[in-house]
């Protein structure tokens, strides 16, 4: 009996056609550490073994579950493409591959991606028909050492800190589509609350003369807009679709209203050469002084900061009901929304958000890129930190859920009289997210070293665990910035006035049951007693409720990660002894003075 497709579920809710041929699954399988791959002739060959994809080869649910390092990897499948793709485009997708990819199809190369975070897609229409069987190969090359993207990927043979289990190779859904000749890219929806209306971009393979697009926006009762525009003028023609007061509805916490979006792209005779489905929800974010509103009205973003690991599936989540089930636990204590922290989430979970009304602010998984240089010039992120950033904003704009953006964390460096690789970086990222998406706040770089000056945001990481000193150090002594190197505030410009939040703070050893030689850690000393967790847990969100400056918080974690062990849930997802979640979320759901105006 064959095996169920691992992940089968579409990875792009929110473009779906309906042809399409999820890859997941069995591939042959090779492990290449001296990266000599190419030359012992592995494109043109059989592989020695075997993995199950999109689980990467570190984790057990792979079959593979090798931790030791894998200079590169080779995945190999034959595919037989359906007969009645003929006449039509072949695209093949990879949500991504860590971290260096080149692809072959029947041994001519087609395509290279470089980033661990974001995907990509080759056009196979040149080298693979429709009716026949095609041979896929990819390599992954994921080096070791050299400034790199990799979020919380240990550069150690084993865990140790606050970095994890590497992810190399094939990671997310692997599948192929069928496009027109000339057919529709992913759109991109962008609401307007005031004006009532979607605007909606819709880039075109090519143009065609009397080709037009349409987009038709409907809800429970039926159509509630319908907008179309010429196609062979524009290489991304825009259409409006106005919204009518009666059926109006925004999207929000607790009400997360999604409308329903089809796009269409027709010939000259109005026949209809390309569908896809989508979905929208209609919602504001803006700045008044230091408030972030949503939809003109102040709403605390009650934030948990979500790594997205998970212990057989790594970077992976083993289900798509776990992606569910990580919104619906943190939900359950309170939060209303997480910070996705030090990785590019797949976009299933980002869909589940917008469905469930849970607030997220996208960040990338810089980490990787420190001690290439000296000091004062010691972090030396790349250009390519800026392609996949781009690469992920383009991916995610039309989200509802998403509420911010966040290119950095934790860059630590100290202020000098020159202008350094991380301030050129920290600057294009900063502008290229501020260009991509005007219609969000940017946080330049969360925690420590902030370069831009007046960026929509400031925030700080503080782990101090009384609450007595917490309230001093934050409240009291407000704004509170990271300090750097000798010189307090060294690493960052000082704080403007931009609305305020502490991105990180809690992280509370509460691991009562874990061995005695388990290696194990969280911040402070570790409560003696689960009622000295809750109490420490309320004094601390209790004093950023209750200060009238702070827009949010993100507190640290959802679950444990391995060894760092200060979750609200342990790793595998269950409640952790003696916690009550009920006494969590009413901690959290007191009024903040930002939202009654006290």
């Amino acid at each position: 009996m064959p095996h169920p497709v691992p992940r089968p579920e579409h990875p792009r809710p929110q473009f779906v056609r309906a042809d399409w041929l999820n890859l997941n699954g069995n591939w042959q399988f090779e492990t290449d550490r001296g990266d000599s791959g190419l030359e012992r002739g592995l494109v043109g060959r059989e592989l020695a073994g075997e993995i199950t994809v999109p689980f990467c080869p570190e984790s057990s649910l792979s079959g593979v579950g090798d931790t030791d390092f894998l200079t590169a990897v080779w995945y190999r499948r034959d595919v037989e493409l359906p007969a009645d793709w003929a006449g039509r485009r072949t695209l093949l997708h990879f949500g991504a591959v860590d971290h260096d990819a080149t692809v072959w199809v029947d041994g001519t190369e087609v395509g290279r991606h470089r980033g661990g975070f974001t995907g990509f897609t080759v056009d196979l229409t040149d080298v693979a028909t429709p009716g026949e069987t095609a041979t896929i190969v990819v390599r992954a090359r994921d080096p070791r050492t050299g400034p790199q993207a990799r979020g919380k990927q240990s550069t150690r043979y084993a865990n140790h800190d606050c970095d994890y289990t590497r992810t190399t190779g094939i990671w997310q859904t692997v599948w192929l589509e069928p496009v027109p000749q000339v057919h529709l890219r992913r759109p991109r929806i962008t609401p307007d609350l005031a004006g009532s209306a979607f605007e909606v971009v819709l880039p075109l393979s090519a143009n065609r003369s009397g080709y037009r697009v349409r987009a038709t926006l409907a809800d429970a009762d039926g159509t509630v807009a319908l907008a179309d525009a010429a196609a062979d003028l524009d290489l991304a023609p825009r259409l409006r679709l106005a919204v009518p007061e009666e059926r109006r509805r925004v999207w929000q916490p607790g009400d997360p209203h999604l409308y329903q979006l089809r796009l269409e792209l027709l010939d000259a005779a109005g026949a209809v050469v390309d569908t896809a489905d989508s979905y929208a929800g209609l919602r504001s974010v803006s700045i008044d002084g230091t408030a972030v509103r949503l939809n003109g009205a102040p709403v605390f973003q009650r934030l948990v900061l979500d790594q997205g690991y998970y212990a057989d599936g790594i970077l992976t989540a083993p289900d798509d009901a776990a992606l569910v089930r990580d919104i619906e636990l943190s939900m359950a204590a309170g939060f209303n929304g997480a910070r996705l922290h030090q990785k590019v989430f797949e976009e299933r979970f980002l869909y589940h958000a917008d469905r469930l009304g849970y607030l997220v602010w996208g960040e990338f998984g810089d980490w990787g890129c420190n001690g290439y240089g000296p000091d004062g010039d010691n972090q030396r992120p790349d250009a390519s930190y800026v392609a996949q950033w781009l690469e992920a904003l383009e991916r995610d704009h039309s989200h509802p859920s998403i509420v911010g953006w966040c290119p950095l964390n934790e860059t630590w460096q100290r202020r000098t009289d020159r202008i350094t690789v991380l301030d050129d970086v920290t600057r294009a990222m900063y502008l290229a997210t501020k260009l991509a998406d005007p219609s969000r706040p940017v946080l330049d770089a969360s925690g420590y070293s902030h370069r831009v000056p007046a960026a929509d945001v400031y925030d700080s990481h503080n782990y101090t665990q009384d609450p007595a000193t917490f309230t001093a150090e934050v409240v009291d002594g407000f704004p509170y910035t990271n300090p750097g190197g000798e010189q307090a505030g060294s690493w960052s410009l000082p704080y403007a006035g931009q609305p305020y939040f502490v991105s990180e703070f809690g992280g509370i050893w509460w691991n009562p049951d874990a061995g005695e030689d388990e290696y194990s850690w969280g911040y402070g000393e570790r409560p003696s007693t689960v009622e000295e967790f809750h109490q420490r847990f309320e004094g601390l969100v209790g004093a950023l409720l209750a200060d009238p400056r702070m827009f949010g918080y993100c507190y640290t974690q959802l679950t444990d990660v391995f060894q760092e062990q200060n979750g609200v849930y342990r790793f595998d997802r269950t409640v952790k002894p003696g916690v009550d979640m009920d006494r969590l979320r009413a901690a959290q759901q007191q009024p903040a003075a930002s939202e009654t105006g006290a």
